[in-house]
């Protein structure tokens, strides 16, 4: 399955200009799974999440699920480097995410339970609560899986 390019073009619109401000021109800096940037990694869940919620009729907002899904990793820093939370990252950053976001973005009851529960189950706590959230979730996992296994290339579809 993959977009078609009025999908792709209807991404880029409800992204409106979160592709390019200077916090998503540092994300293409930071190295996420492999050799993937943190902003290529964001792109490729958007993407997928957006192609489930068309294809699979699940009725998610398509407005929340794809600002949600941009802003899920919006952490803002190397976490490879020494003074960052190293192997409990995965369960820190889905709050550091959320505060940046909040910081800078007006944000929705459901793009904020997107970015902070995007690593259930490892975030206990933090259930997806909406179906943009399950969406995101879901989609982050087989991204990252991909990216983790063949290391120099982004998912695609």
């Amino acid at each position: 399955m993959r977009l078609t390019e009025k999908e792709s073009r209807e991404i880029r619109k409800l992204l409106r200009d979160l592709p390019v401000t200077e916090e998503a021109a540092r994300m293409k800096q930071y190295v996420q799974h492999g050799e993937i940037s943190t902003y290529d990694h964001v792109i490729s869940v958007v993407r997928l999440s957006f192609l489930l919620n068309r294809r699979f009729h699940l009725g998610a907002s398509e407005a929340e699920l794809v600002r949600g899904a941009f802003l899920h990793d919006f952490y803002l820093y190397d976490w490879h480097e020494n003074g960052y939370f190293g192997r409990l990252h995965g369960i820190h950053h889905p709050g550091i995410a959320l505060e940046n976001a909040k910081e800078r973005y007006d944000l929705t009851p459901a793009e904020q339970n997107i970015i902070q529960s995007h690593m259930w189950p490892l975030t206990l706590f933090s259930v997806p609560k909406c179906r943009a959230a399950a969406i995101v979730c879901f989609a982050d996992k087989v991204c990252s899986a991909y990216e983790t296994v063949v290391r120099k290339k982004s998912f695609q579809c």
